[in-house]
């Protein structure tokens, strides 16, 4: 008998079992559960998910070595001064309201994506022009990662009939390979085979999405059969499920880091040797093997899998709890009665931000709590949403934050670095920190062809993030799924762009 919880749940997803038996196999739906909330129809605040679930197409798509390949824009030319880009449209591309794919609807979600927050923001266009199915943009200086800029999720392309007569989007209408045909944010949506698609048809014939933050739920949808892909597993429920016959549970290395964010501007991190015996007093081996129970201790911020950007000439990051307590003193901190450090009167007590949605993060808040407090440094946990990282940023009152930043948001990672230090920080990145040399690195990565340029500047950038650790790289990241043995052609994504929608089919009951 199932639990009420159970009973919901499955409602949510539209999963009445006399639905699920009534269907054969090749037009069940698949059932998918995962971490992130919908937050709306506008592609800034859930353009991923929208992307995961086919539903939405960008210009260009990516290749599984991270390169670009044609979608919505079948071929693309630049001058010779880099500052002129033309893309020529595919013919024949339906919306799903039944319009054709043109330069205007491009044009459209282009600038509609220009104005907000993101990366297209940060990116120097001067303009965005199209006729028929030819669409031009204009830089103001070259910009040689606007490809990968223009396969990020925010740069869907919508058609014309998604905005309102007052420019606000209040439906999404894709071209991708399956259609919206429920949208209940911030829970749920489901989606259709588009029979009108210009590619190769899917297999599946519908899916629904299921926004389930905590990480028991989800493997208890996978457990009772409840749900046939689930996302982004904790570690305990990862060994418990691999001995399910009815799953199997795929993993793979992602471009993504679990990472100590930290205010420089606060009086108790704004000194380097501090923050470097923060750094030195997690053990993240330990961390690794307790919580993740993978070897996933990160000794610098890019993982070996990002290999122009994994730089082996860096100095590790090791565990030194004694060194940690000598740079501590040296800096002026002694032990208090209750062994919490102290300093011209001021206890070291500092305030940990992160968030359930990934499983592990609560758990390893709590190992570098107590770690940290065997060289003196009081932290308090509050567990909480993750947009309250990004809120205290804002407002000036985070001091420490866990979480996971994924580099590969765009394929070449210089986008993510310039929305997360820059020379104002981002949300996700550096707050209050600016390294001499950064910036230029960075001007360098957007504007130069040449390659010894272009790893000069990589290593610039790797060295300044290394030695003055305005964020503390702890673990680089694994990702894994519990996914119903009957469902095949399951392939997790290293850049974390789609669930695979396209490439799954039911095998033999």
């Amino acid at each position: 008998m199932k639990s009420m919880q159970n009973l919901l749940i499955a409602a949510a997803l539209g999963l009445a079992s006399c639905a699920v038996v009534a269907a054969s196999t090749p037009e069940k739906p698949v059932r998918i559960a995962a971490p992130f909330e919908i937050k709306g129809s506008d592609p800034a605040l859930s353009g991923d998910i929208l992307l995961r679930m086919d539903v939405v197409e960008t210009l260009v798509e990516v290749n599984e070595r991270g390169e670009p390949v044609a979608a919505l824009a079948q071929r693309w030319q630049v001058s010779d001064d880099g500052l002129r880009w033309q893309f020529h449209l595919r013919d024949g591309v339906h919306f799903h309201d039944g319009s054709l794919l043109d330069a205007v609807a491009v044009v459209k979600s282009l600038n509609t994506a220009r104005g907000k927050a993101g990366l297209l923001d940060k990116t120097p266009i001067a303009d965005i022009s199209g006729a028929g199915q030819l669409v031009t943009i204009t830089l103001r200086e070259p910009f040689t990662p606007l490809l990968s800029v223009l396969a990020e999720s925010r740069s869907q392309i919508l058609a014309l009939a998604s905005w309102d007569a007052q420019g606000n989007i209040t439906r999404i209408i894709g071209s991708g390979p399956f259609t919206l045909t429920s949208f209940q944010p911030p829970q749920s949506l489901t989606v259709a085979r588009f029979a009108d698609y210009w590619g190769e048809k899917p297999a599946i014939a519908a899916a629904s999405y299921l926004a389930t933050g905590r990480a028991e739920t989800r493997a208890l949808l996978a457990e009772s059969g409840d749900a046939d892909y689930v996302f982004n597993l904790d570690a305990a429920s990862r060994q418990r499920l691999a001995r399910k016959a009815s799953l199997h549970i795929p993993a793979i290395p992602v471009p993504r880091t679990l990472m100590l964010k930290l205010n420089l501007a606060d009086p108790l991190l704004a000194e380097l040797p501090v923050r470097e015996a923060i750094s030195m007093a997690i053990d993240r081996n330990a961390l690794a093997q307790a919580v993740l129970r993978y070897p996933g201790a990160a000794s610098q911020l890019f993982p070996p899998n990002m290999a122009e950007w994994h730089n082996p000439a860096l100095t590790p990051l090791h565990y030194q709890p004694q060194q940690a307590a000598q740079l501590l003193q040296s800096a002026g901190w002694q032990r208090g009665a209750d062994g919490v450090l102290t300093r011209n009167g001021q206890r070291f007590s500092l305030t940990l931000l992160t968030y359930p949605d990934r499983p592990e993060l609560p758990l390893m808040a709590m190992v570098i709590q107590q770690q940290l407090r065997q060289v003196g440094i009081d932290v308090r946990i509050n567990a909480t949403n993750a947009s309250e990282i990004p809120a205290q940023h804002h407002n000036n009152r985070l001091q420490l934050a866990l979480f996971a930043r994924n580099f590969a948001l765009t394929p070449d990672p210089t986008g993510t670095l310039l929305q997360d230090y820059g020379t104002h920080g981002g949300d996700w990145g550096a707050m209050n920190w600016h390294a001499a040399g950064f910036d230029a690195a960075l001007h360098t990565l957007t504007q130069s062809t040449d390659g010894a340029a272009r790893a000069g500047a990589r290593s610039v950038i790797t060295r300044a993030l290394q030695q003055e650790l305005p964020v503390i790289p702890l673990a680089w990241y694994q990702q894994s799924a519990a996914v119903n043995s009957q469902l095949q052609g399951v392939k997790l994504d290293p850049f974390e762009r789609h669930f695979g929608l396209r490439q799954m089919h039911w095998g033999e009951p």
